[in-house]
């Protein structure tokens, strides 16, 4: 057989899997059960498609959603607490600076003075708000201006933007070709220029189509991406809008049915036969009955009240079922949604939130790199003009670009549901030199350098008051001071873990 004689052979083998080609051989076509569509799964995979992230994530798509999630949030107990908590556990009473390239009195003076600059615009409470966009509108936009107001003497502030505003205005087109819903983008996918309405679309001057063109430098924009290519940011609760739904539905029904079985109602029926001896009543017709009073039938019939058949009592299962699904796509352990630790012990406490604590670093490392790492760049540039603001041999060096402006943030802590054994186990990892001042410290979002300074001075303090300073061994103690009194371990009879789970939830 020639070559082109065996490639027609191939060819028509592809075609019939059974059969058999030269060589004994046979050809076999794989496939996916998956990808399979029937008459049982075809209802299932209706609305999978292929749209690109963006065409998937239109703006009436998007829009939809955040006014969704907006109401849940804002009707929905729930919602509402699992969105603070998260907000408060990432962002917590705010980042702290702490510089790496330089040294001594001259950083400190700095942290200082962006620290007094943090408390004038109320930063803290602004990335808290932030954060809370991402869960709701799935999208958070910042916009840097000066603001002549404020009492320090650094003018810079930070002005929250709805993801509502930002957006290309109706009967208007993008700047360019490479334009996704109000954001423009150059040739390498950078973004270039934001729209921004100048008035709220849900406002009383909504109707006024009329944008601002913004530079990409002013506007912070941070958003979680799903996928690749993915330019606008969806709700991160989106998977559990549903839920919700059903959650308050199943609620009000268990309710309706106890309020049933409450009140007196039910069906007045007859066993006589058609024709037979019963008064006439008129069908479908009501009575109204009073509570706590003897009633009388026409002659003939009887009344039955009516049975709540609803399984109320499987509704603490389906709530903590339904809770805990609701909770995964934000990582979020069921105890701290629902705020109840009653079935928890110290070992499941521990487990379940190591994946929460790990999802709130990876917020707050997208935090510090898309806003915060922003803002301080933008903070120094202004602080650097002004006189007397930062140290001489800081601006200098800044005036020449010879200063290295590194540095690292820091978070609020943890606490841990057992402060005697984290103390013990600090105390292993500091002896065995498996960890650090520096690292042990920034667990519990301090700065080591600030928190070794200030206890020097109080030992200093203590020891011109004559007071007794206890060796760093521990084998001698103050005479007149009391041991104070050590928690209960959750291991211990009378302990309940769960109590100190719900107060962290707290």
């Amino acid at each position: 057989m020639s070559v082109f004689g065996r490639i027609i052979e191939g060819l028509r083998a592809i075609g019939r899997p059974s059969a058999a080609v030269p060589g004994g051989h046979r050809v076999v076509r794989a496939r996916y059960d998956a990808a399979i569509t029937n008459q049982d799964n075809h209802r299932h995979w209706a609305l999978a498609d292929g749209l690109s992230a963006d065409a998937a994530a239109s703006p009436a798509v998007r829009r939809t959603l955040r006014n969704r999630t907006r109401y849940e949030v804002a009707n929905n107990s729930y919602a509402r607490g699992i969105v603070l908590t998260l907000a408060n556990d990432t962002v917590g009473t705010g980042p702290r600076l702490q510089l790496l390239g330089i040294d001594g009195a001259d950083a400190r003076q700095v942290e200082h003075a962006f620290i007094d600059w943090a408390r004038t615009v109320d930063l803290a409470e602004k990335l808290r708000n932030l954060r809370v966009a991402l869960c709701e509108d799935g999208e958070g936009f910042a916009l840097l201006t000066s603001n002549p107001g404020l009492p320090g003497p650094v003018k810079l502030d930070i002005k929250l933007i709805e993801a509502d505003q930002v957006t290309t205005p109706l009967g208007s087109v993008d700047a360019t070709a490479n334009a996704i819903d109000g954001i423009a983008f150059d040739a390498a996918g950078n973004p270039v220029e934001y729209q921004v309405l100048k008035h709220h679309p849900g406002g009383p001057l909504g109707w006024v189509a009329e944008a601002i063109r913004v530079p990409a430098a002013s506007i912070i924009h941070v958003f979680r991406p799903d996928r690749p290519g993915q330019r606008r940011g969806v709700p991160e609760i989106t998977p559990a809008l549903p839920l919700f739904a059903q959650l308050r539905r199943y609620t009000l029904a268990v309710l309706a049915a106890a309020e049933t079985a409450a009140d007196y109602a039910g069906i007045v029926y007859t066993d006589a036969p058609a024709g037979g001896e019963a008064d006439q009543v008129e069908p479908m017709d009501t009575i109204n009955l009073e509570k706590r009073a003897l009633l009388t039938m026409p002659g003939g019939w009887k009344m039955e009240q009516m049975r709540a058949e609803q399984p109320a009592t499987t509704y603490a299962e389906f709530k903590h079922e339904i809770l805990n699904e609701i909770a995964r796509c934000l990582n979020m352990p069921f105890n701290i949604a629902a705020g109840n630790s009653s079935g928890y012990n110290y070992a499941s406490g521990r487990l379940d939130h190591q994946t929460y604590y790990k999802a709130i670093r990876v917020d707050q490392a997208r935090m510090a790199l898309q806003v915060l790492d922003r803002i301080f760049a933008a903070w120094v540039a202004e602080a650097v003009l002004i006189d007397g603001l930062l140290p001489i041999t800081v601006r200098a060096a800044a005036r020449f670009g010879t200063i290295d402006w590194s540095h690292q943030w820091f978070w609020d802590g943890h606490e841990h549901v057992d402060p005697l054994k984290e103390a013990n186990a600090q105390g292993k990892r500091l002896e065995n030199h498996t960890t650090t001042l520096a690292d042990e410290y920034a667990r519990k979002g301090q700065d080591w350098e600030a928190q070794l300074r200030q206890r020097a001075r109080e030992q200093r303090l203590m020891r011109e008051l004559g007071l007794e300073v206890k060796p760093a061994d521990g084998a001698a103690a103050t005479p007149t001071a009391t041991p104070p009194a050590q928690p209960p371990s959750p291991d211990t009879p009378n302990s309940d873990a769960g109590d100190d789970l719900d107060a962290r939830a707290a």
